[in-house]
């Protein structure tokens, strides 16, 4: 229908005739969809419409410009907020629930809702926390948690011991191991109530990039600052997750309308401040395998600070290219130099600084 207006093909229609577009056909588009548009259209000071922005929008994809364009739009959107939209089903009210939980803008609200299928569901945080937590545990150990005290807690393959750190796989694999029940189900409470609706609003690879950072992140920072310490438990992951989102709730508290954000936000700190002095009591706690010291406590830090770095950047806005960030590339950048850092530390530093390292196990 566009090609009719732009007889030159120079992908732009002059504002008027887009909106004589909208009001013939504007019954046919959603209201949420069509909403947008007029926002666009009010909001262009140029007077004329790219027809790749319109594409955007009816495929459910943001470019910058067509942010850009919203963002600096002269028209407020008058038409009532989706919470108080009536008449909805419990899928539909669950939905919106994770709109106003995660996103903090009316017009991203909107967006997701409107165009949120559930395909594919949040699969990622549900599989690694159910499937790879409890089946491995359950099924392959025979028993869901290992207690630092159990005779197997430093003999299976998976938690990064300091004397077998040439075994890249434990870098990641030590998330499937946690130092007691209580460890592993603050995580896992953290993991499922933060990472689904994340994942939900922000797609699987967003979340996994943040996760698996984090526990890159949170075995690297062990590796260099405790050097003598194993490590186990997920925390590097999950905290990367729930500092990205606490950060993001800080920086946007006034668009944010979740209900009871203040005590949310409380209890997630207080969750996180009691799983951490847990970690730092029994680091420092004499160990049941001397002289292999109790799990250190620096992965909850290095998962910090990925959330708060890499994680902000990636969550910050709904749907939009992380590519053509400044932020990103920096952030990603000082990422990198810390993992080829402290992989060159793990090749060299121990040697060179004549560590007694506990036995291996």
């Amino acid at each position: 229908l566009l090609s009719q207006f732009d007889p030159d093909n120079t992908g732009y229609i002059s504002t008027e005739k887009f909106r004589s577009l909208l009001q013939r056909h504007g019954s046919e588009l959603d209201p949420h969809k069509l909403e947008v548009l007029l926002a666009l259209a009010d909001s262009n000071s140029e007077g004329r419409i790219c027809y790749q922005d319109f594409v955007n929008l009816m495929s459910n994809k943001r470019s910058n410009s067509f942010r850009q364009a919203i963002l600096q739009g002269n028209r407020r959107l008058c038409s009532k907020a989706l919470l108080e939209e009536t008449g909805l089903s419990l899928s539909q009210r669950l939905i919106r629930h994770v709109a106003y939980e995660t996103l903090p803008r009316e017009i991203d609200r909107k967006w997701y809702y409107d165009s949120y299928t559930c395909c594919p569901p949040p699969w990622f945080m549900i599989t690694i926390t159910i499937v790879a937590f409890f089946l491995y545990n359950g099924v392959v150990l025979d028993r869901f948690v290992l207690q630092v005290s159990h005779p197997l807690y430093l003999k299976n393959a998976l938690l990064y011991h300091p004397q077998l750190r040439a075994q890249a796989w434990r870098y990641l694999t030590y998330i499937f191991m946690h130092a007691g029940i209580e460890h592993l189900g603050l995580n896992v409470i953290l993991q499922l109530l933060v990472g689904v609706p994340l994942e939900m609003v922000h797609g699987a690879a967003r979340i996994s990039f943040v996760y698996v950072a984090g526990v890159v992140a949170g075995s690297l920072a062990v590796s260099v600052a405790d050097m003598r310490a194993p490590v186990v438990g997920s925390s590097g992951g999950v905290y990367a997750l729930v500092s990205a989102h606490l950060a993001n709730i800080v920086m946007n508290w006034s668009g944010m309308k979740c209900q009871f954000k203040l005590l949310r936000m409380a209890v997630a700190l207080i969750c996180m401040s009691f799983e951490f002095g847990r970690a730092v009591w029994l680091r420092f706690h004499p160990s049941a395998y001397p002289p292999c010291p109790h799990p250190s406590f620096m992965a909850h830090l290095g998962g910090v600070m990925v959330g708060i770095t890499l994680g902000v950047v990636i969550l910050r806005n709904y749907e939009q290219r992380l590519q053509d960030q400044t932020l990103w590339w920096i952030f990603l950048s000082i990422y990198v130099i810390f993992v080829l850092f402290a992989i060159f530390w793990n090749i060299f530093a121990y040697s060179l600084l004549d560590l007694k390292l506990p036995p291996p196990p």
